[in-house]
């Protein structure tokens, strides 16, 4: 089975590429952006006919992220490289995408949402607004399933802002946790979400949006006492503003329905695996952007919308 994963030097893309790597029956597609421009559809086309490709995990696209507020042109960019990547449906037995809690507009909470709420009104911010589209363009797809991530952590995550790698880290440097508000969050560890798409590769299911998450939600101040749990050193928590921010959280009864008994990672040995991999790599780190933390100013502006 040859499978294409774009995005493959991605967070997600390097944990699935190093998961699907020692199942055989497998021939994997990884290029680089340098190797293969996914604006280009020509190129694209090229790519995918030339190499007989069964499946294609999607996982590229741009933004979402507090390093990425002032890029400009997401929506076109991200809906470019989509379209390019679906018209091939038909060429394919199957294209799997990802979605994200954002479709349901981060700025108003979004509470143990259902798949099909995001259709209640579109999110104000140009992430979110591209997500939403590709989802309804799914729905009525005949291949194509969407697996929407609200929150996947683990090893090789952009420490400088993403929570609790930046948390693990500033614990390993001896540092203080700052949070600027507490929220709650639909977390998932990265070893249970390739596990998953693994799932959805080899099998048929019934709808075309799935929340892959653990719907359970633990908020910021909880995983910050997780950090401090697994180390020997207890770092000072401090939150700047009072009170919780919107929360982000999901329903997942329709992917269970799927998967069955499915045994989630606890957070607290997830971030126990995650300390040994920092501790590991810490002289690699930007140790200067972890200590001057410029990311937390940013944070606001993940929740106003525009």
């Amino acid at each position: 089975m040859n499978i294409f994963i774009t995005g493959a030097n991605g967070f997600v893309g390097t944990h699935l590429r190093e998961y699907l790597i020692a199942d055989t029956d497998i021939k994997l597609f990884t290029p680089s952006s340098k190797e293969l421009d996914l604006s280009d559809e020509d190129a694209v086309d090229h790519y995918i006919l030339q190499n007989k490709i069964d499946i294609i995990v999607h996982t590229a696209n741009r933004g979402g992220g507090r390093d990425t507020l002032d890029m400009k042109s997401i929506t076109e960019y991200n809906l470019r490289i989509f379209f390019n990547i679906v018209k091939h449906e038909k060429n394919v037995k199957k294209i799997i995408s990802f979605g994200s809690g954002a479709e349901y507009g981060k700025h108003k909470p979004i509470i143990q949402a259902k798949e099909e709420e995001y259709l209640t009104s579109f999110p104000l911010d140009e992430y979110g607004f591209y997500k939403s589209i590709t989802s309804r363009y799914i729905e009525k797809s005949q291949n194509i399933v969407q697996l929407r991530i609200f929150g996947a952590y683990g090893e090789y995550e952009n420490y400088r802002y993403k929570f609790i790698s930046n948390a693990i880290v500033k614990n390993l440097l001896h540092l203080p946790i700052t949070i600027n508000k507490n929220v709650y969050f639909d977390y998932i560890y990265i070893d249970d979400l390739v596990k998953m798409i693994d799932f959805f590769i080899y099998n048929d299911t019934k709808e075309k949006i799935y929340n892959v998450t653990t719907g359970t939600k633990v908020d910021l101040v909880t995983l910050a006492n997780l950090v401090n749990e697994v180390s020997d050193f207890k770092s000072e928590i401090s939150v700047i503003n009072e009170g919780l921010n919107h929360e982000y959280t999901s329903n997942n009864e329709r992917l269970l329905k799927e998967l069955g008994d499915f045994p989630f990672t606890s957070h607290k040995n997830a971030i126990a695996k995650m300390r040994c991999y920092f501790q590991k790599n810490l002289e690699q780190l930007d140790i200067q952007t972890i200590k001057e933390d410029p990311y937390i100013k940013k944070i606001d502006s993940m929740w106003k919308g525009k």
